[in-house]
């Protein structure tokens, strides 16, 4: 993928310097790069605020846990105390007993009442002395039945108004037991409560603090019904819901639920004795803060690096680039005519050599454009428009950017893959002054402009060149395939959306040396075909020097019977074949 976006961006950055294509590649990776990190410590950080939030949670749960077993531990006492008061009560109901329950009544500021009940219902006695309400239905009091079905284990009711007596009501829990008194001198069955007010609780766990939304709230084990819930007022009326089914499953653990769209931790701990849960309740929606904050953080280290980066690739790209730009300025200078020219670039291994060739080069065209005077004095002028098209500004400057850019991709191996083809070709170009080569050197020249292109065009064409060895030895004029390679590739290959073909093959034939260029391209049109050897048809973007120049050059040497032929048609492709004389080594 992020090759894809690299290339992506390349394409749409050809028209600018190499210096901007080094930094914004230096830039490109640094934001890939932070991207990646920030992202792996935005999640690392995310997950550690997470199981922070779980330890303060748990943390918060197990303090109001110990807190909650501690009060329930001191009330259990303090009702042992009454009941062990009235085990050794005789003659019930009476003063002393009266007095003891006010004595220990008055220790506790949340005992609201405690009062003994014979199993039938009718009050014994009890603090404080207020007059029972009529239609209580005692009996069918909750902590009442249980006190008579588990004898000698003290219960604890759900919070719930107190109505037995006249008194204002009070939210209140009770405790209740059953026990056996003597009254009259006999032993009957009773049932001791103490009442305790359950605003000590509710102001306890209103203290509990989970972020800004999170709170606390307790179940019992049996039913799941809620003890205690800071929006008990809201469940009643079922504008709340909680789900105390999942929370009947753990007595020690945690998990996730969703009320009313938001996400929640729950931590469940169960109080021991009387089997209540507490449920803690955070909010995970509260952790967004800290993940702000830490995607501010990473953002302004973003902006920071971007910048430091931004500097340093600039100076870095300048410094890399000069050479090229010069050399690039050299070329330009070259390609309106000044030959004139002499650079010397230092910098990366290729760049320097591909100077020095440069230089070679320039100085060559020099000497042959000197050369090409004294010729068209003696009717070989056409000698310097073919060397002049092999050394065209145009393909070499060319040939220079797809370098520059390789350069700038850090592709070594393609950079001096296509320099030394270059340098082939134009060695073979100079020939040493030599107008006459062997076949083998004119295959090796086209090979490697063909390197060169298909290195320019990627994966635009293919070619194949098939040679008989025999032939490879025997003479020919140089320079007599390029032109119809080129055309094929600008005229033929270049316009079309498939992948070209560009077949080259050369052979004896009935004593005579054929050289054969065939191309799938577009083809040409009767009308051109029919003027591409009077010299009107002439390549644009090519060499400059059209096929009948090539076709004089073979006549003028060997004589009329050799030549170029042309077959073409129309989204077909076009073959070119090159009849000469078979010239051996030694003649």
């Amino acid at each position: 993928m992020f090759e894809a976006l690299y290339t992506v961006l390349l394409d749409t950055m050809r028209v600018k310097s190499i210096q901007f294509t080094i930094t914004m590649s230096f830039i490109l990776i640094t934001v890939i790069v932070m991207l990646i990190v920030s992202l792996v410590l935005y999640n690392k950080f995310s997950r550690t605020a997470e199981e922070s939030a779980f330890l303060n949670t748990q943390q918060v749960i197990e303090q109001v846990q110990f807190n909650l077993e501690h009060y329930i531990k001191g009330m259990a006492d303090t009702f042992e105390v009454v009941d062990a008061k009235i085990a050794k009560s005789y003659g019930i109901p009476s003063d002393k007993l009266l007095e003891q329950l006010e004595t220990i009544a008055s220790t506790r500021e949340d005992i609201v009442s405690i009062h003994l009940f014979t199993a039938d219902g009718g009050l014994v006695t009890g603090i404080p002395t207020t007059e029972m309400r009529k239609n209580t239905r005692l009996l069918e009091q909750s902590w009442f039945k249980s006190a008579l079905d588990n004898p000698n284990h003290l219960t604890f009711s759900l919070p719930h108004i107190q109505n037995l007596f006249k008194d204002p009501y009070k939210w209140v829990v009770s405790m209740s037991k059953g026990v056996s008194i003597q009254k009259n001198g006999k032993w009957v069955e009773a049932v001791l409560l103490v009442d305790v007010n359950f605003k000590t609780l509710d102001d306890v766990f209103r203290t509990v603090s989970l972020g800004k939304k999170g709170y606390v709230y307790i179940i019992d084990d049996s039913a799941g019904n809620i003890v205690y819930h800071p929006q008990q007022q809201l469940i009643y009326i079922g504008l709340k819901y909680e789900n105390v089914e999942q929370a009947l499953k753990f007595s020690y653990g945690k998990y996730m639920d969703v009320s009313d769209g938001e996400s929640r931790l729950n931590v469940v701990r169960t109080v021991n004795n009387i089997g209540w849960k507490i449920i803690g309740v955070s909010y995970m929606d509260e952790m967004v803060t800290t993940r702000k904050e830490i995607s501010t953080f990473m953002i302004w280290l973003l902006v920071i690096v971007l910048v430091f980066i931004l500097l340093i690739s600039s100076f870095m790209s300048a410094r890399i680039s000069q050479p090229i730009k010069r050399l690039k300025k050299s070329m330009e200078m070259v390609e309106k005519g000044h030959f004139d020219t002499y650079i010397h670039v230092r910098g990366a291994d290729e760049v320097e050599q591909l100077s020095r060739r440069f230089n070679l080069m320039v100085s060559r065209v020099r000497e042959l454009m000197d050369q090409s005077i004294h010729e068209q004095e003696t009717k070989r002028k056409n000698e310097l428009e073919v060397l002049q098209s092999q050394i065209n500004p145009h393909f070499l400057y060319n040939t220079l950017n797809s370098v520059v850019r390789m350069v700038g991709n850090g592709k070594n191996e393609d950079v001096v893959k296509t320099i030394t083809s270059l340098s082939k070709f134009f060695r073979i170009s100079l020939s040493k002054g030599k107008n006459i080569i062997t076949i083998g050197e004119e295959i090796e020249h086209i090979r490697n402009y063909l390197i060169i292109q298909k290195m320019r065009y990627k994966d635009k064409f293919d070619y194949d060149i098939q040679v008989d060895e025999e032939v490879l030895t025997y003479k020919t004029l140089k320079l007599i395939l390029q032109p119809f390679v080129e055309n094929a590739l600008y005229h033929g290959i270049e316009y079309m959306v498939d992948v070209g073909l560009i077949h080259i093959s050369v052979g004896k034939v009935d004593e005579k040396i054929l050289f054969e260029i065939r191309d799938n391209g577009v083809g040409m049109s009767e009308e051109t075909l029919k003027n591409i050897l009077t010299g009107h048809v002439k390549s644009e973007k090519g060499s400059g020097v059209g096929l009948r120049n090539v076709h004089e050059r073979i006549q003028l040497y060997f004589g009329s019977e050799y030549g170029v032929k042309v077959e073409s048609e129309l989204e077909e492709g076009t073959t070119v074949k090159v009849w000469i004389p078979v010239v051996m080594e030694d003649e």
